[in-house]
């Protein structure tokens, strides 16, 4: 089959198209013929040798997650079959052609969802749910702030967040993105000004400050986001596209009673995945039929492309998910 191969650390240019074997699905597994790649950070961090892939995953073929077709069964599969269209996360290995997956890890995707609708939703809308509501359970009436909004994790949790009867306010960096992210759910937007956001913030909450956020940024950004806090608020911490490190005023987080919450997907051990695969099936997949929310897609190259889709998420220009066509 076709794969793209990371042949070493570094930029876009070490990502080739190579031919590699097709697995095949043990039991208890399904092989997925995958129409439609995700490409994450998380990918381009693994590319720069910086986000090695967990044990038994593919080492050098990134990929998150995939929307396509089964098409081959392990023994002791039941509930799914052969032709079923099918999408989710995994820890590695969807930039090709085909992908193998716990069968537990499957979520059947909507029927109106197309497959490249459906290959915007499993790692952004998983994450960003989880973050929300199970994280940081938000609650219906509650206030949120939501870093890089115009990301693909951000505009899915400005529509969770709405969904939930939530007052939503955005950041970004560009202006425009925080205009579109509107159309999505987005009450407020707020570009920061040398860093700062906070004071804006709090007042587009009525001086109350934000009872969630979901901080994709990190760095620098945390002192400022425990300023627009609300006591008892809750960061949920995914990304850290400032850096991994920051100085804050450990005094506030005292007398807000404030929770810093760090949370990832991929390192989860399996029990934990087929969780949330079944949060995908049970609570997303039937608000993405019913329209309440929807991926967005920002471009979709073809699976030769991949350094091009690399180069575009690392632009930070994308508003939305980049996907590879397999």
């Amino acid at each position: 089959m076709r794969a793209i191969v990371v042949t070493r650390p570094g930029g876009p240019e070490v990502l080739a198209l190579r031919d590699v074997p097709t697995p095949e699905p043990p039991p208890g597994h399904a092989r997925v013929r995958v129409a439609f790649a995700g490409v994450n950070r998380a990918d381009l961090l693994q590319r720069l040798g910086l986000y090695p892939a967990p044990r038994g995953a593919p080492a050098d073929v990134p990929g998150l997650e995939y929307a396509g077709v089964i098409d081959a069964l392990g023994a002791g599969v039941d509930g799914w079959r052969e032709g079923d269209r099918v999408m989710g996360i995994v820890a590695g290995g969807a930039y090709a052609e085909h992908v193998v997956v716990h069968a537990r890890e499957l979520s059947a995707t909507p029927a109106e969802l197309s497959d490249e609708e459906a290959g915007a939703v499993p790692e952004a809308f998983v994450t960003a749910y989880d973050a929300l509501a199970v994280r940081g359970r938000l609650a219906p009436g509650e206030r949120v702030l939501v870093h890089a909004a115009g990301s693909g994790v951000g505009t899915a949790g400005a529509q969770i967040a709405r969904a939930l009867g939530c007052l939503v306010v955005g950041t970004s960096r560009t202006p425009d993105k925080l205009e579109r992210c509107r159309a999505l759910g987005l009450d407020h937007g707020v570009v920061p000004r040398e860093g700062r956001f906070a004071d804006e913030v709090r007042a587009r909450c009525g001086g109350a400050g934000v009872d969630v956020v979901l901080d994709l940024v990190g760095g620098a950004y945390l002192p400022e986001t425990l300023r627009a806090l609300a006591p008892r608020g809750r960061v949920v911490l995914v990304g850290l596209t400032a850096g991994r490190t920051a100085e804050v005023d450990l005094g506030a987080v005292l007398s807000l009673r404030a929770e810093l919450i760090g949370t990832v997907l991929r390192s989860r051990p399996l029990e934990e995945k087929i969780e949330a695969a079944r949060l995908l099936s049970r609570t997303l997949a039937p608000w993405l039929a019913r329209g309440v929310v929807r991926p967005s897609v920002d471009a979709v190259f073809p699976l030769e492309d991949a350094a091009a889709a690399h180069a575009r998420v690392a632009s930070n220009e994308s508003f939305g998910k980049v996907l590879l066509r397999v």
